[in-house]
């Protein structure tokens, strides 16, 4: 399949908002657990089961939340008849196999971000939900915070007039996770910053734009820093993985839009900066500007739009109420299950497809251009 090509939804029966729908959750590291709390706490579904390897962490989980079932292997977890829903939530070169044979069941499936290593991985999950007749979705929990939703308002009341260049990041001085663990492993993880935390970028910015289509990428990547030991986070604990380092630790990318536009990403785990974590995203407009700016992971950035009023600058900070990240995700998720709509993973599909083009960019350092049916 193409997965640049305009979505394609698989519609399933609608279910009864009466039901209360049992859900599954396969992984409990930092995402697994969010997923774990969302369902709990949301009405109209029951947080039947959690599988995960680490057992201790395992059980304070399933005790803190009153899950009777968790087990260890994900495929026990499946056996499990009553359910109808299930996150995955494990890592990257896990998501395939775990999603395949979860819509192979019959279950609707929240996979965590990025979709898949590859575009065929990716490609592989979203024609196994078509067959399934049954929802892949993809958490992307940062278009759900409160800043980027207003941001995005912004945009659609044309207070920018049209958006023509945008620069977005997500830099880190010290943040690789675990050197020689499995986001350091190509094998595992599929690619570095630019595919853990640029997928972020990516989407937020897309969204932000009005999802145009990517047409052609420019990009860079280098190791320059990790390779001689520079850059492992402070607090990590990520396992896995063989030992080395063979991804980027950072990322740059030049991507030129269906509309004329164009987008500047960069994604970095370990650079010479200012110390801590930073995403956000600059706007050019013909009516104004933006700039969001989130440091630390706060709960609300700063957002200020710039605009010009009788030939004279001004600018105008916002102040947006912080989103609901992963509990948003995951009742989005559950009301498209209840709609019988199809998720975004051919969306997801085709943000792999655009992260598998910046590395062939950077590898031959040439651009490349993306093509869609």
């Amino acid at each position: 399949m193409d997965v640049l090509a305009p979505h394609r939804y698989a519609y399933h029966p609608p279910i009864s908002t009466t039901k209360t729908l049992r859900a599954g959750v396969v992984g409990v590291g930092w995402a697994g657990i969010q997923h774990a709390e969302a369902y709990a706490k949301l009405p109209g579904v029951e947080l039947a089961g959690i599988a995960g390897l680490e057992e201790p962490v395992r059980r304070e989980l399933a005790d803190r939340l009153g899950v009777e079932r968790h087990v260890g292997d994900w495929a026990e977890l499946f056996a499990d008849e009553s359910l109808d829903v299930v996150s995955v939530a494990v890592p990257t070169f896990l998501h395939a196999p775990i999603t395949i044979a979860a819509l192979e069941r019959g279950l609707h499936v929240l996979c965590e971000k990025p979709i898949a290593r590859t575009p065929s991985e990716a490609a592989s999950m979203v024609d196994a939900a078509e067959r399934a007749d049954r929802v892949l979705d993809v958490a992307f929990n940062h278009r759900q915070r409160g800043d980027i939703q207003t941001l995005r308002r912004v945009v659609e009341d044309g207070r920018l007039g049209q958006v023509y260049y945008a620069k977005a990041w997500w830099l880190r001085r010290t943040g690789i996770p675990t050197l020689g663990s499995w986001f350091t492993n190509r094998e595992q993880a599929g690619g570095g910053p630019l595919l853990d935390i640029g997928i972020h970028v990516l989407d937020y910015a897309l969204f932000l734009l009005g999802q145009p289509r990517v047409t052609t990428v420019s990009a860079s990547t280098y190791d320059l820093l990790a390779t001689g030991g520079f850059g492992d986070a402070e607090v990590s604990d990520k396992t896995g993985g063989a030992g080395g380092f063979d991804v980027e630790d950072l990322a740059t990318a030049f991507l030129r839009l269906d509309d004329g536009g164009t987008l500047l990403v960069e994604a970095s785990w370990a650079a010479h900066r200012t110390a801590g974590d930073e995403f956000g995203i600059t706007l050019f407009g013909t009516e104004g500007g933006a700039d969001l700016r989130v440091v630390d992971m706060e709960a609300i950035g700063t957002l200020k739009v710039f605009s010009d009023v009788a030939g004279v600058a001004a600018v105008t900070e916002l102040h947006p109420r912080a989103g609901t990240g992963h509990d948003a995700v995951v009742a989005q998720f559950l009301e498209t299950v209840r709609a019988g709509r199809g998720g975004e993973g051919v969306a997801a599909a085709g943000l792999a497809s655009i992260v598998d083009a910046c590395y062939r960019s950077a590898e031959a350092r040439r651009e490349i251009a993306l093509t869609s049916a």
